[in-house]
């Protein structure tokens, strides 16, 4: 089944953020070999020139490394991929609290119900 892509922003940098995702959430650990191009396009439902621009970026982030006959690798560098785990986890929160602002809560009161919230999750 095709990935779901916007046509708001460039579909590779929406394909950056979904492997990231994957590489980060464990999806593709550390040291893992991933799908080739071709694959991972073909799941997508892109065009194999948008993952292989994806996977570009991915390789100039240092989230990939690229074995000449091993293919694309995740890094190994625990802390990277840490680092790039807490940039999406503030980029969500921050998101959220400014949606939540436009909703008109204060920021105590999201606060209060994101704790209600959570509780009712557990």
């Amino acid at each position: 089944m095709p990935w779901e892509l916007n046509n708001d922003r460039p579909i590779y940098s929406q394909i950056v953020e979904k492997i990231q995702l994957r590489i980060v959430s464990g999806y593709y650990p550390i040291g893992a070999k991933l799908p080739s191009v071709r694959e991972l396009a073909a799941e997508a439902g892109v065009n194999p020139n948008t993952m292989q621009k994806a996977f570009m970026e991915l390789e100039r982030s240092g989230l990939l490394t690229t074995m000449r006959t091993s293919g694309r690798i995740v890094t190994e560098d625990e802390s990277m991929i840490r680092e790039v785990k807490e940039t999406i986890a503030k980029q969500e929160i921050e998101q959220f609290f400014k949606k939540m602002r436009e909703i008109g809560f204060t920021q105590e009161q999201t606060l209060d119900l994101a704790k209600s919230v959570y509780k009712e999750e557990k």
